[in-house]
């Protein structure tokens, strides 16, 4: 089973891309982010054509994340715990084809001298927090999504001009580690440890073009999980069409 990570960077423009894709590429399972919209905009009829189910938290503009998936869906959480009164549209989690799947929208954090990043590090303590949760459950998940984290220096084009960006400052790669150590296992990494593999290439600057680009989104794997896992990689095709989104799908595969 091939589960998929993807930042569309909304959902309304990048329509055409995603049936495309599912079509060539033929997943499972896919974790989106970055949806942009409440729902209007959400291709559902066309995803069911296809032979996806699909469970999503929409928000206006901003944010957003589904899931979708070949087998039926049962949601199990449709915000992350910790904070009553964030509203943002960043976590949906559900059971699928045996097993637990979130599709998580990191915020970004900058600027980080501002409340962005201490909301930023707030959340990926909750994520943590009900990691430990489904970890005591003893279960097979995959927690996939923009974790707006580059883990290492390897996984940036250029750090120096990076380093005081959010996505690579050390108090959330010390978080991201936290998390990792907790017995997960990063998909694409275990598979290619190698620096200079990215997901995400900047518009400006002929990001794409240059190959100047980061490494944030990631699957990370339970034990159990992990135990099942074949293959990983990172897809870049959909990145070279016609008006693409800034990323590009990550994915794994397992057996079940």
């Amino acid at each position: 089973m091939k589960i998929a990570t993807w930042n569309v960077n909304g959902i309304n423009a990048r329509t055409e891309h995603l049936l495309r894709w599912l079509k060539e590429f033929e997943p499972e399972v896919v974790l989106l982010q970055e949806l942009k919209t409440l729902g209007d905009a959400v291709p559902e009829m066309e995803l069911k054509d296809l032979g996806y189910h699909i469970e999503f938290v929409g928000q206006k503009s901003f944010n957003g994340v589904a899931i979708l998936s070949k087998d039926a869906i049962n949601v199990t959480l449709k915000a992350l715990p910790g904070d009553e009164s964030d509203e943002q549209a960043r976590y949906i989690e559900a059971d699928t084809f045996g097993v637990r799947v979130a599709s998580i929208y990191f915020p970004n954090g900058n600027p980080v001298d501002s409340e962005k990043f201490t909301y930023k590090l707030n959340f990926m303590e909750r994520v943590i927090a009900r990691t430990q949760g489904l970890l005591n459950e003893e279960i097979p998940f995959v927690l996939g999504g923009d974790y707006n984290v580059a883990p290492d220096d390897g996984d940036v084009y250029d750090i120096q001009k990076m380093a005081n960006d959010a996505i690579c400052r050390e108090e959330g790669r010390e978080l991201y580690r936290r998390h990792l150590f907790m017995g997960l296992t990063n998909a694409f990494k275990l598979y290619h440890p190698e620096p200079g593999q990215f997901s995400w290439w900047d518009y400006r600057g002929g990001g794409w073009n240059k190959d100047h680009g980061v490494l944030i989104d990631h699957l990370l794997l339970s034990p159990q999980a992990a135990d099942k896992l074949i293959n990983s990689h990172i897809d870049k095709t959909p990145r070279g069409w016609e008006t693409p989104s800034d990323h590009t799908p990550v994915w794994c595969e397992i057996e079940v």
